[in-house]
C-alpha cells in the first residue's frame, strides 16, 4: 500500500517502521532533522526485539505527496487543524486516513477540516524518538481502532506488519480511557523529569494520581461515556508494566516544544467547567506543565 506517516515521530515513525519493514511504500512527513536523516541513512527502527536501518522516503511537507491508500496522522493535537488542511488534494474517496493521537477529539477535528472521513485510533506504545531519524521502542506497540467499513480490512494490513490491534465497537470509551491514562502520568513525568517507575514511591504521589484519574471518570461519565469500574486498578499498575517510560509530555519539555497538555488534563477541566464538575487536581497538573513551559521559554530568551 501507499502509506503517508504525517507526523514523523516516535508514534509516526514507530508505526510507519513496521509498515516499511512489512513492505508497503512508505513516505514521512515531518521536520527537517528527521527528514534530512531519514533521506540520508533511512529511518533506524530501533525494538526491544530488533534494530533496522529501513530505506525510506521523507519530506518536510506534502506538497508532492501522491494519493495514498492509508494515512497515518501522528501530529500534536494543536496541529491537528493544520495537518488537515496540508491533505487537501491528496485524499482519493477510498483512502483511509487514522487519526493516531492523543487526546479525544482529533478525529472529528481532522475530519471537519478534510472533509473526508477519519478513523480514530487509540495507541498504546512506549516509543520516543533518540536522534535524528531514529524511533526507539521502549514497550507495548497495539491499537484500538474505532469501527468502520475499511476497520476490518486495515486491522488485517497491521497485525501482517506485527501491530496487534482490536477494533472497538465503544471507541469513545477506549478513547477517553486512554485520555485519563495521560490525565493520571504525563503531567507529573513531565514536571519532575521522572519515569513512570519510580514515580509512585514518592510520597502523596499515589493520591494525586487517584484525584486526577477520579475527576476525569466522573467527567466522561458526565459526558455519556461508560468507563470501567477497574481502570483506577490498571492505571495504579502501568508503572509497574512501563517503568523507564517518560511521557509524551516530558519529552516535549525536554526538547522545549510545546506540550499537548491543554487537550489532556486541560480537556477534562474544560469538560468539567461546561458540565458544573469541579477538576481542581487536573487544573493544577495543567497549570504546573504550562509553568514549566513558561520557563523554558523565558529562560531561552536573550
Amino acid at each position: 500500500m501507499q502509506v503517508a506517516v504525517v507526523g514523523a515521530g516516535a508514534v509516526g515513525c514507530y508505526y510507519g517502521g513496521l509498515l516499511l519493514k512489512a513492505g508497503h511504500d512508505v513516505t514521512f512527513i515531518g521536520r527537517q532533522p528527521h527528514v534530512d536523516a531519514i533521506n540520508a541513512h533511512g529511518l533506524l527502527l530501533d525494538t526491544t526485539s530488533f534494530r533496522e536501518y529501513l530505506p525510506a522516503r521523507a519530506a518536510t511537507d506534502t506538497t508532492t505527496l501522491a494519493a495514498p491508500d492509508l494515512v497515518l496522522v501522528c501530529v500534536k493535537s494543536a496541529d491537528t487543524e493544520q495537518a488537515g488542511r496540508s491533505l487537501a488534494g491528496h485524499l482519493r474517496p477510498e483512502t483511509s486516513v487514522l487519526s493516531l493521537q492523543n487526546g479525544v477529539d482529533n478525529a472529528p477535528r481532522l475530519s471537519a477540516v478534510t472533509g473526508h472521513a477519519v478513523i480514530p485510533v487509540v495507541v498504546y506504545v512506549g516509543s520516543e524518538m533518540a536522534g535524528p531519524g531514529h524511533v526507539r521502542h521502549h514497550g507495548g506497540g497495539d491499537l484500538a481502532i474505532g469501527p468502520s467499513a475499511a476497520s476490518a480490512a486495515l486491522a488485517e494490513m497491521l497485525q501482517a506488519a506485527g501491530i496487534g490491534i482490536t477494533i472497538a465497537d465503544d471507541i469513545d470509551r477506549t478513547l477517553w480511557s486512554k485520555l485519563i491514562i495521560n490525565c493520571a502520568f504525563n503531567a507529573l513525568s513531565a514536571v519532575a523529569s521522572i519515569s513512570y517507575g519510580p514515580m509512585l514511591d514518592v510520597a502523596g504521589t499515589r493520591d494525586v494520581v487517584r484525584s486526577a484519574v477520579q475527576e476525569a471518570i466522573s467527567v466522561a461519565r458526565a459526558c455519556g461515556v461508560s468507563i470501567s469500574d477497574d481502570l483506577m486498578e490498571h492505571i495504579l499498575n502501568i508503572p509497574n508494566m512501563m517503568p523507564n517510560q517518560m511521557s509524551s509530555t516530558a519529552q516535549d519539555l525536554a526538547r522545549g516544544k510545546p506540550s499537548e497538555i491543554d487537550f489532556l488534563n486541560g480537556h477534562v477541566v474544560r469538560k468539567g467547567a461546561e458540565l458544573g464538575i469541579a477538576t481542581p487536581t487536573n487544573q493544577a497538573l495543567q497549570v504546573m506543565v504550562k509553568l514549566a513551559e513558561r520557563g523554558k521559554e523565558i529562560s531561552q530568551r536573550p
